[in-house]
């Protein structure tokens, strides 16, 4: 029995924040309903294909149902707005004011059921100067300030490889639901969750927001470097690069006896963490000089012998086939709609000891549409 069984949650997402607070929320049990137009959720053509089916779309719409509904026509638009009212939660991620053309805003809906929970997911929020504009995740990381503090110090802007705008917005949006779930079934009254990328980037940027606040200086990008200790980065060695992070005086000791260079543990530059990060370029190629001497393997096995966190610089292949992940059991098989056999990363956390594994494949477009509404009594004429 997951924690979220008994939920029902209509999905009208789609692309990636949305989809991807469902997907959560389905791992965790709930009957995520997922209301596509006819032409489908546009991720669907998203590359890679296999056998016809998106593998990007499969990774983050498993365990859910698929409708077909179109919007535009009055029985299909009908049966949304009784599938919205049958349910504990809906979610979307259009543009604000998008649903409240069809009525299917959370004002609408809830003068019928004031208990539902209600989470809209878009770029800025549903009010402001901004509400009524667009935006993708590369677009909130530069507006947000994180391509401000990504990248070498001298190079062009550049974005996190992960489309972190949307899965953190995906992340706040879930555990929002989840919190007002709590408090609606406490007292009956539903909520509007207002869930925004921008909201979502500021609100995991404290380690920036409290430099400038503290400060008044604007956070400047450091490559892989920490702004306030140090070392804690990738560092160069003799066949590649691994990364470092030394941040306590103690792990800082422990690091120099490692690569017999107490030297620079009794250098006055380096005597503390703040001191290091000041003078953390001087550091960089001191350690650097030594680190040369070495393989990444070799000083991996020097510093995890003595307690100092340290990684190597994976590729996804090679992280992917890491004996953790393979201990963790996180990558599962799962069959595509068109029978092609896959994988995929599974919600990694665990409930009771228990992995959180795919119990529904990805759904082919419309796959669900005449089950679902039978179970709120229209009999669908597909």
């Amino acid at each position: 029995m997951l924690p979220l069984a008994g939920v029902k949650v209509i999905e009208f997402c789609q692309v990636l924040a949305g989809p991807f607070c469902g997907c959560l929320l389905a791992d965790m049990g709930a009957d995520v309903i997922k209301v596509e137009s006819p032409d489908g959720d546009l991720m669907r053509a998203w590359p890679p294909i296999v056998d016809g089916y998106s593998q990007y779309f499969a990774s983050v719409n498993r365990n859910k149902r698929s409708v077909a509904l179109d919007l535009k026509d009055a029985a299909g638009l009908a049966a949304a707005r009784q599938l919205a009212l049958s349910a504990d939660v809906v979610i979307e991620n259009f543009r604000p004011g998008v649903m409240a053309k069809f009525g299917l805003d959370h004002a609408m809906l809830a003068r019928d059921k004031p208990a539902l929970v209600y989470c809209s997911v878009s770029a800025f929020g549903q009010t402001g100067p901004r509400a009524k504009e667009g935006g993708f995740d590369m677009t909130l990381q530069a507006m947000s300030g994180a391509m401000s503090v990504t990248g070498e110090p001298d190079g062009r802007p550049v974005k996190c490889g992960i489309p972190i705008a949307d899965f953190t917005a995906g992340l706040y949006a879930a555990f929002s639901v989840v919190s007002a779930l709590l408090k609606t079934r406490r007292d009956g009254t539903g909520d509007h969750l207002d869930v925004s990328m921008l909201g979502a980037m500021l609100g995991i940027a404290n380690l920036q927001t409290s430099e400038y606040f503290g400060t008044g200086r604007d956070p400047v990008r450091l490559g892989s470097a920490h702004p306030m200790n140090a070392p804690y980065a990738a560092f160069r060695c003799r066949d590649g690069y691994f990364a470092l992070a030394a941040g306590t005086d103690k792990l800082w000791l422990a690091a120099c006896e490692g690569i017999a260079r107490m030297d620079l543990a009794r250098d006055e530059r380096f005597a503390s963490p703040s001191a290091r990060a000041r003078n953390q370029d001087a550091l960089r190629d001191l350690l650097e000089q030594t680190f040369l001497n070495y393989d990444v393997t070799q000083l991996l096995a020097i510093f995890n012998e003595r307690g100092v966190p340290c990684a190597p610089i994976n590729s996804y292949s090679q992280i992917l086939a890491d004996p953790q992940v393979r201990h963790m059991q996180w990558i599962e098989d799962i069959t595509l709609p068109g029978g092609a056999a896959s994988k995929t990363m599974i919600s990694p956390q665990r409930v009771s000891g228990e992995r959180l594994g795919v119990y529904r494949a990805p759904p082919a477009l419309g796959q669900h549409t005449a089950e679902v509404l039978s179970e709120i009594g229209i009999k669908s004429k597909t």
